[in-house]
């Protein structure tokens, strides 16, 4: 393990860690279901599982034990979520961990009163989630996702990459990321005084995907913004072949899409979140109630640069972006 994730994991088990756990229930095994964002088999969610798994022992869990795991796939479609949200749901279990906003909403309905933790969500008080950040007050808690301004940031970072960009589309499906659109116009706020052409793209299916590429291919120095979208990332490969193809550069959200192919990615540390969420998950399963434990918004950022597509693209990577940078890839 590097120690930089030694670390993190170390803090996310402090955050979590009760200052006095009540007694369990002796023999009794405890059961969480994941709903994760990905498909089955996804590199990126098994790291995320490995930082979850991890913590959880780091608190006095025993995988298999005293503890049972269930996980349910989203795989970026609505009708799989739906269905592994149901499956999740009949297995009973104590404590309900969502990864991201495409399902949060069916196990709103689906598990009315199981404690559920979020992470990724944006606007959490907004959309209803939680009463508030301090005291959720229902049973529903858990980490925000990014606020709507790191749009212009993407913006800005892409435009500092590949400076001859002159026409950016923000490309999102808005059934799986309605959210997106807040990005979207953050982006395109500050858009005009770049010099920049900010389109908003909505991509439904993967021929959206494919029409919103040749658009951009159809005049020199395009780009590409894609926020956080389980759709977006389910056809990763698809936009990347395209990029690659075009000459697009982009910037996205998560380390996962800069490791596909995109040329920066700046988000949040999903890893870290899964930890800090192992704690909280804890601490409910000790006894602690969802209604009391704040929404925490991120503290830790990363900035991923991919520099095999940037050598690709006949691009310089300026030294402002190689020493911010938390991984080259």
């Amino acid at each position: 393990m590097r120690r930089r994730e030694f670390i993190q994991l170390l803090g996310g088990a402090a955050f979590g860690w009760p200052l006095a756990a009540p007694a369990l229930e002796p023999g009794r095994v405890r059961r969480i279901g994941v709903l994760m964002n990905n498909a089955e088999g996804d590199p990126d969610a098994a790291s995320r599982i490995s930082a979850f798994q991890q913590s959880l022992e780091m608190l006095g869990w025993t995988l298999g034990g005293d503890l049972e795991v269930d996980y349910g796939w989203g795989a970026g479609a609505v009708e799989v979520t739906r269905a592994a949200v149901s499956k999740l749901s009949s297995l009973a279990p104590d404590v309900i961990v969502a990864d991201g906003g495409q399902g949060l909403g069916e196990l709103r309905r689906a598990a009315r009163t199981v404690p559920i933790v979020f992470m990724e969500i944006d606007q959490p008080v907004f959309y209803g989630f939680v009463e508030g950040l301090a005291r959720p007050g229902g049973n529903m808690t858990g980490f925000t996702g990014l606020e709507p301004t790191i749009g212009a940031t993407w913006l800005e970072l892409l435009h500092e990459v590949a400076p001859r960009v002159n026409r950016i589309a923000i490309m999102f499906n808005p059934r799986t990321a309605p959210g997106a659109v807040l990005f979207s116009r953050s982006a395109e706020a500050i858009a005009q005084g770049f010099a920049i052409e900010a389109i908003r793209a909505l991509a439904f299916e993967p021929e959206d995907i494919e029409a919103v590429m040749a658009m951009l291919a159809r005049a020199p120095e395009g780009g590409l913004i894609l926020p956080i979208d389980s759709f977006t990332q389910l056809h990763r490969e698809l936009i990347f072949e395209l990029a690659a193809r075009h000459r697009l550069p982009a910037i996205s959200a998560t380390r996962e899409m800069a490791a596909a192919g995109s040329l920066l990615s700046y988000g949040i540390d999903l890893p870290g979140q899964f930890r800090q969420a192992a704690g909280y998950v804890s601490r409910i399963l000790r006894g602690e109630k969802p209604a009391e434990l704040p929404v925490s918004m991120p503290t830790a950022f990363e900035l991923v640069v991919n520099r095999k597509t940037a050598k690709s693209l006949g691009l310089e990577l300026p030294s402002s972006i190689l020493l911010r940078a938390g991984e080259l890839i």
